[in-house]
C-alpha cells in the first residue's frame, strides 16, 4: 500500500508518473547496460532461438557492428561469419545451453568492413526463472590478445616459481609484496616471512642504497642498465656480505586511465664470487706493482736506512693508514738470554697527523714503552705475524693509546723483520675504524714488505759496522 493510502487519501498515481516497479526496472536495465559496456571483453547473448539480445561496446570495437545493427539478428549467419561456417558456429555456441559449465571455442568472425578476426569464445547457458535454459551468453576476445595475456600470466608465474634469479615485487611503501623462492633464499628467510617487512629488517648494510634505487624507479622509471649493490644479509648464522646485480622496472596499473605506480619489480642475481675474484686479482696486481716500484726506488737510495722508509711508504698506499718500524734494542740478534725481556726501539714512523713520507726516528736509542702483551712484542717473540683489533667502538681510543698507537687506530697487523736467520724487529701497520680488519691476504702482503724492509735494515747495520 502506498503512503497516500496509509494517510487516508484515495488519490492514485497519475498516468504520467511511473510506479516504483517501473523505475526499478529502468534502473536495472541502465545498470546492466553500463556493466556490459564497461567490460574489457566483448560480450553478446542469444535467446533460446539464437536471436542476438545483447551486444556491448567491446564487441563493436572488435567487429565494427554496432548494437543497433547486431541486436535482433538471427545468429551470426550472413553478417558476422561466412555462410559456409554459420551452421557450425551457431551449433557450437548454442550447444552451451545443454552443457554444464563454460565452453571454450575458437573460430573466425567477420568484421563490418569484410575482414576476418580469429577469436576465442567462452559461452555458457543463461537459465530462466524455472532453471531451464533460456539462452546463451558468449564472451570473446581476439586470439592474439588472449595469447598475449596468457603469456604475461605464464611469464609472471614462471618468474615467481622457477626463475634461477631473485624476483621481488616491492610495493609503494618499499616493502616486499611477493618474492620467489630464489629471492627468499637469498634474503635468508621464507617466502611468506619476508612479506610486508621493511628492508632494514632483512639487510644490515646496503639498505639506503637499495631504497634509494627503488624510490628513483617509482619516480622516474627503470634505469637504463643494471646496478651492482653490495649488501649484508641477516641470517640465523650471522651476516653475509653479498653483491647483487640488480635490475628494476616500475609496475603500473593497466586499469587506470593515468599510470598509477603499484610498486617496483626488482630482479637480482648474486655475483659475489665473481666480483670477489675480480677484486682480489685487481688488488694483487696493484700490490705487485707497488712492490716493484718500491724495489726500483729503494735501489736508487744511497743510504740503506732511507730505503727502509721508501718500502714503508710504498706499502701504505691503499693498505694502511699508519706504519711503525721497531728494532730490537740489543742489536740485530734477539737477546742472548731467551728469558730476558725484549725491548724495541722506534726507528721509523709515518706522521700521525698530516699525511707525508715516513721519518726516521729513535736516534737516542730509547726503548718504546710497550706492555708485556703488546702485539709487536708478541710478533718478535713468536717470529711471526700478529693481528689485533679494538673491541667496542667506545673503547677503541683507549685501546689504541694504551698500545702507543695513534688514537684513531682500530686494527693492527704486526709482522716480524728477519734477515739472515736473525730477528731484527717488527713492522706494524695500522688502520682506522672506517676500514676493514686485516685479513689473511693482507698478512701475506705485509710479510713480503717486511722481507724487503728487513733486508734494507740489515744492510744499514752492516754499513754502520764498516
Amino acid at each position: 500500500m502506498s503512503a497516500s493510502r496509509r494517510s487516508g487519501t484515495t488519490d492514485e498515481l497519475g498516468p504520467d508518473e511511473p510506479g516504483r516497479e517501473g523505475r526499478d526496472g529502468a534502473d536495472g536495465a541502465d545498470l546492466l547496460a553500463a556493466l556490459l559496456d564497461g567490460m574489457d571483453a566483448a560480450l553478446c547473448a542469444f535467446d533460446a532461438d539464437g536471436v542476438v539480445t545483447h551486444w556491448n561496446r567491446e564487441a563493436e570495437r572488435i567487429l565494427g557492428w554496432t548494437a543497433a545493427e547486431a541486436v535482433g539478428r538471427q545468429g551470426f549467419a550472413g553478417w558476422a561469419v561466412r555462410p559456409a561456417d554459420a551452421e557450425e558456429v551457431e551449433a557450437r555456441l548454442l550447444s552451451a545451453m545443454d552443457a554444464p559449465g563454460r565452453q571454450v571455442h575458437e573460430f573466425a568472425l567477420l568484421t563490418k568492413d569484410g575482414g576476418r578476426v580469429l577469436v576465442r569464445t567462452q559461452s555458457a547457458a543463461v537459465r530462466g526463472p524455472e532453471g531451464k535454459p533460456a539462452g546463451v551468453y558468449c564472451a570473446f576476445s581476439e586470439v592474439h590478445a588472449q595469447i598475449d595475456l596468457e603469456r604475461s600470466i605464464a611469464l609472471s608465474e614462471a618468474l615467481l616459481e622457477e626463475a634461477s634469479w631473485g624476483v621481488v615485487l616491492v610495493d609503494a611503501d618499499l616493502r616486499p609484496a611477493v618474492v620467489n623462492a630464489h629471492a627468499a633464499k637469498a634474503l635468508g628467510a621464507g617466502r611468506t616471512s619476508v612479506l610486508g617487512r621493511p628492508l632494514g629488517e632483512l639487510l644490515t648494510q646496503g639498505v639506503e642504497e637499495l631504497e634509494s634505487a627503488l624510490t628513483h624507479v617509482l619516480a622516474e622509471g627503470a634505469p637504463p642498465a643494471p646496478a651492482e649493490i653490495w649488501v649484508s644479509v641477516r641470517t640465523p648464522e650471522g651476516e653475509r656480505r653479498r653483491c647483487w646485480r640488480s635490475g628494476f622496472v616500475r609496475l603500473s596499473s593497466p586499469l587506470a586511465e593515468e599510470p598509477v605506480p603499484l610498486g617496483v619489480g626488482w630482479l637480482f642475481q648474486d655475483v659475489t664470487e665473481s666480483r670477489q675474484v675480480e677484486q682480489e686479482a685487481s688488488l694483487l696486481r696493484f700490490r705487485s706493482q707497488q712492490l716493484h716500484r718500491a724495489a726500483r726506488a729503494a735501489a736508487e737510495c744511497e743510504d740503506p736506512a732511507e730505503a727502509v722508509t721508501v718500502h714503508l711508504d710504498f706499502a701504505l698506499a691503499g693498505f694502511a693508514d699508519h706504519a711503525l718500524i721497531d728494532r730490537i734494542a740489543e742489536g740485530p740478534v734477539l737477546g742472548v738470554d731467551p728469558a730476558a725481556p725484549v725491548r724495541l726501539v722506534r726507528i721509523a714512523a709515518t706522521p700521525s697527523g698530516a699525511p707525508g713520507p715516513s721519518r726516521l726516528a729513535g736516534r737516542a736509542g730509547l726503548p718504546v714503552r710497550y706492555g708485556e702483551k703488546h702485539p709487536a712484542l708478541q710478533c718478535v717473540q713468536r717470529a711471526g705475524s700478529v693481528r689485533a683489533a679494538a673491541g667496542a667502538a667506545d673503547e677503541a681510543r683507549a685501546w689504541a693509546v694504551a698500545r702507543q698507537w695513534p688514537p684513531d687506530t682500530a686494527h693492527a697487523l704486526c709482522t716480524v723483520l728477519r734477515s739472515r736467520g736473525r730477528t731484527l724487529g717488527a713492522v706494524t701497520f695500522l688502520r682506522g675504524a672506517g676500514r676493514s680488519p686485516f685479513e689473511r691476504a693482507d698478512t701475506l702482503y705485509a710479510e713480503d714488505v717486511a722481507l724487503r724492509i728487513a733486508t734494507a735494515l740489515d744492510l744499514a747495520g752492516l754499513v754502520g759496522e764498516g
